[in-house]
């Protein structure tokens, strides 16, 4: 069995869900620290050709908080999701995927969610439902309590072994925190996903990369980016 573990972010790159479908189980990271000015309650759109960020406004928002403990702005929340909405329909009207698009965002953005790591989560299912798939997600802070206080090693470990996974893959950016020989000693194989990202039509201008899964949902139809999805490398 093939395993993945990854904080949730919000709406996050094509790259997150090239490791989704990679995986038989996907785990959400929900039960280690958050991280400001990371990308669990903002991302980037396409807005008059340039990367715009967004940011969804949070409640005392700390670094010393898990994930699953910071709270959205309530009282903030609902003016922001409003122009936030109307921002994307001015943006993305005229995009060819708009309007099978833009309900998707809409329920997301609209569900009854107290904290950013359930609307992070709820952001990634919606996409993955949409492109087709059809994977186990499961809930670190819910299924694996017990790893809680174990060196960030030591927890992916003991992860992997509850789940009786004999393939664990991490996103390129963890190449430099884990050792292949560690998992190894484990029974553990581990690879590092590198995406292939490459360029598409937004608006006939060039291209500008880095953008939330947003972006490549407005611009691209749901067959071609399902293809995109086995764009990557295993390293």
């Amino acid at each position: 069995m093939t395993l993945a573990v990854m904080q949730p972010y919000l709406f996050p790159y094509i790259g997150y869900f090239q490791l989704i479908k990679a995986v038989d189980v996907f785990v959400f990271y929900d039960d280690v620290n958050f991280i400001k000015q990371g990308w669990i309650n903002r991302n980037q759109i396409l807005v008059n050709h340039e990367a715009n960020l967004f940011t969804v406004p949070l409640k005392k928002a700390s670094s010393f908080k898990q994930i699953n403990q910071v709270e959205i702005n309530v009282t903030l929340y609902p003016q922001w999701k409003k122009k936030f909405l109307r921002k994307i329909e001015q943006s993305y009207t005229k995009a060819p995927y708009f309007k099978e698009v833009f309900p998707l965002i809409s329920n997301v953005f609209s569900a009854p969610l107290s904290n950013i790591s359930n609307l992070a989560i709820h952001s990634i299912i919606e996409v993955s439902n949409y492109l087709e798939l059809n994977k186990k997600f499961m809930i670190s802070s819910e299924t694996f309590s017990e790893t809680k206080e174990q060196e960030r090693t030591q927890k992916l470990i003991s992860i992997n072994h509850h789940l009786k996974a004999t393939t664990y893959i991490n996103a390129l950016g963890g190449k430099e925190l884990y050792s292949k020989e560690e998992f190894r000693r484990e029974g553990i194989k581990l690879h590092f996903l590198k995406p292939n990202l490459n360029a598409y039509e937004q608006f006939g201008s060039e291209f500008v990369k880095g953008l939330s899964m947003i972006d490549i949902l407005m611009f691209n139809s749901k067959e071609d980016i399902i293809k995109m999805l086995t764009n990557f490398s295993l390293i």
